[in-house]
């Protein structure tokens, strides 16, 4: 998230959905001007076209652990010049998929999805490379961390021997079989922003992103350990669950603020899953029947967020087609808008490349003109600034040929240069 990726980890969690089975722009136009920011932030572009490029057990990036650097360097240019070809101007690159780098970190070890072994030095800078060569192409370099996963094994004998989860045994809580930094640790919330930071500050990023991984999905029948540092840290919460919300939102607010601090002018977006909460749990929710909700199980306040101009873009993951009776994308993507409208904060859409084709999706997700259809539903919203797909591979591959139809439909001249 081996290691899942956000949309396989949900999709291996259907089961525990009572609704929808969750994984985690327009025809040329006028270019408008973006809503400006508060002061020191670059305003967004008019369209954002985006990809997700993912190095999570591989799946986009490298091919495989252990090329060259010639060849992992080859690969990664590739996948920029299909953004370039696709007329898409943003890359969201994973560059902190498990408490691991793809830049030499001053913080962590290097990624074992690089050259197989956790810690060992590829032998140049992916994250550098990828800055550079996305904005020798006009594309925008977005870097995408994940605050808190460490590994999906529960040994810490594994890691790097200079892992901090090694060092620092307190800080990890063993969930799911799997491992994770404990969220309600100040000294945690202070480590893994400065371990993100240190990209911010040696690249420069047009943005950073975070995914939907705040506290872990729910696993049926298992128990999150973070009893000790709710004694210690908890007082004056009326339940776990609020405690919980004001760790992640601290960190939502510190690290917004500490970017702009250290990089004016990059961004700070996070892409959740897409349903904050159902109407039937609060009446400001969506009117959907969603198993997952972030609000509740991953104590996520996705909603505050925007409202409170803590982020300069929110993406969620929308990955349902329309019509799906659960979590329809036409109720989502209004309720979405209705919560960007006025705040300044950019919506972007998270589209769902991936279930193009995919036998096990329904019916709509066979038909090659789905995605783009969202586009077009999309447009009659103002506060969606643009679309990003899950994954660059299947920008690439093009399943069904749904790619194909997005780019003739709505995407017929080339993306507005960024920088």
């Amino acid at each position: 998230m081996g290691l899942l990726s956000r949309r396989t980890f949900t999709v291996a969690t259907a089961a525990a959905l009572t609704g929808p089975v969750a994984t985690g722009d327009s025809v040329a136009r006028p270019v408008t001007v973006a809503t400006p920011g508060p002061p020191g932030r670059r305003s967004a572009p008019a369209e954002l076209r985006g990809m997700w490029l993912t190095t999570v057990l591989n799946r986009d990036w490298p091919s495989r652990a252990g090329l060259s650097p010639d060849r992992q360097r080859a690969e990664l240019v590739g996948h920029l010049d299909t953004a370039v070809r696709r007329r898409l101007n943003a890359v969201i690159f994973q560059v902190r998929p498990a408490a691991d780098s793809l830049w030499p970190s001053a913080y962590e070890p290097w990624s074992q999805y690089l050259t197989g072994v956790q810690g060992r030095d590829p032998g140049w800078d992916p994250l550098g490379t990828a800055v550079t060569e996305a904005h020798a192409r006009g594309l925008e370099l977005h870097a995408w961390f994940n605050p808190y996963r460490i590994a999906t094994h529960t040994d810490p004998g594994r890691l790097a021997a200079n892992h901090p989860a090694r060092t620092h045994p307190s800080w990890v809580v063993r969930y799911g079989g799997k491992m994770y930094y404990n969220p309600g640790l100040p000294a945690v919330r202070t480590f893994v922003q400065d371990a993100m930071l240190d990209a911010v500050r040696k690249y420069p990023v047009d943005a950073v992103h975070w995914d939907d991984y705040f506290y872990p999905y729910p696993v049926a029948g298992q128990v999150f350990d973070d009893g000790a540092a709710y004694a210690a840290h908890g007082a004056g919460f009326p339940d776990r669950a609020a405690w919980r919300r004001d760790n992640i939102d601290r960190l939502v607010r510190e690290m917004g603020t500490r970017v702009r601090q250290i990089r004016p002018g990059t961004r700070f977006g996070i892409s959740p899953f897409g349903v904050w909460r159902n109407a039937a749990s609060d009446p400001q929710g969506s009117d959907t029947r969603a198993g997952v909700q972030t609000y509740d199980d991953l104590h996520a306040d996705t909603r505050k967020w925007v409202r409170e101009h803590w982020i300069d873009y929110i993406c969620p993951q929308v990955y349902w087609n329309l019509g799906f009776a659960a979590a329809d994308y036409a109720t989502l993507v209004p309720w979405w808008a209705a919560v960007a409208k006025d705040t300044g904060v950019r919506l972007y859409v998270g589209e769902a490349l991936y279930k193009a084709g995919d036998a096990a999706q329904p019916a709509a997700w066979q038909d090659p003109a789905e995605l783009s259809r969202h586009l077009t539903f999309a447009r009659a919203y103002p506060q969606v600034g643009g679309h990003v797909f899950f994954s660059a591979k299947g920008v690439g591959s093009d399943p069904l040929g749904a790619m194909t139809r997005v780019v003739a439909d709505h995407y017929r001249q080339p993306a507005t240069p960024v920088r």
